[in-house]
């Protein structure tokens, strides 16, 4: 079984009694930074400590890919009783273009917060880069907030929620080459190690 960004790994691993793959979005993400954003300076965030793991892998991926140190950065969040809250970010993010990185977009509360840390912290600008976009309620308004430049998903999850007018931020990548890659490779017996989540 072979998937794209997972929300949990360890589940995700020990749920099927057959080899399973799980994919990051992470290829897709360096291959925009290096078509886009090669001459920026760059920052990756982690909208919060669960998340760490994936921000890390895509700064060192781009890091390796671009030759040069990129910045990072974490914002805090707590969730008690159905409301997130956290102010506090931690991270080098003066002057950059800032990198948020989720494995998904719900109402994109967790989204908003990070890009108006980042923003408070010094950011020049804020680029989410997010695998899923799912776009429930209440995603609409924070498409238009000003704190989000540009918010870039892959189309495994089809932005179908949104209005035209809504998606003028959005960038869609296509999932499906990355997906035929994985599949060429296990036909062929070869490494996923550079697709795969650690």
């Amino acid at each position: 079984m072979v998937t794209l960004e997972v929300h949990n790994p360890a589940a995700f691993e020990n749920a099927f009694r057959c080899r399973t793959v799980a994919l990051s979005g992470t290829p897709l993400f360096v291959d925009y930074v290096k078509a886009n954003l090669t001459n920026e300076n760059l920052s990756v965030i982690s909208p919060d400590a669960g998340g760490m793991k994936r921000a890390e892998l895509l700064r060192e991926t781009l890091e390796h890919a671009l030759g040069r140190p990129l910045g990072k950065g974490l914002a805090e969040k707590h969730r008690s009783a159905g409301v997130v809250s956290g102010d506090l970010f931690a991270g080098d993010v003066i002057g950059s273009t800032a990198l948020i990185v989720d494995d998904l977009i719900s109402t994109g509360g967790t989204l908003l917060r990070t890009a108006r840390s980042a923003r408070t912290a010094g950011a020049k600008r804020v680029l989410a880069f997010v695998t899923h976009g799912l776009f429930m309620t209440g995603a609409a308004e924070v498409l238009v907030d000003p704190a989000l430049d540009q918010v870039v998903i892959s189309n495994a999850v089809p932005p179908f929620r949104l209005e035209p007018a809504q998606s003028k931020k959005l960038v869609i990548l296509p999932a499906a080459p990355l997906l035929a890659e994985a599949i060429r490779r296990l036909h062929e017996e070869r490494s996923l190690t550079d697709l795969i989540v650690f």
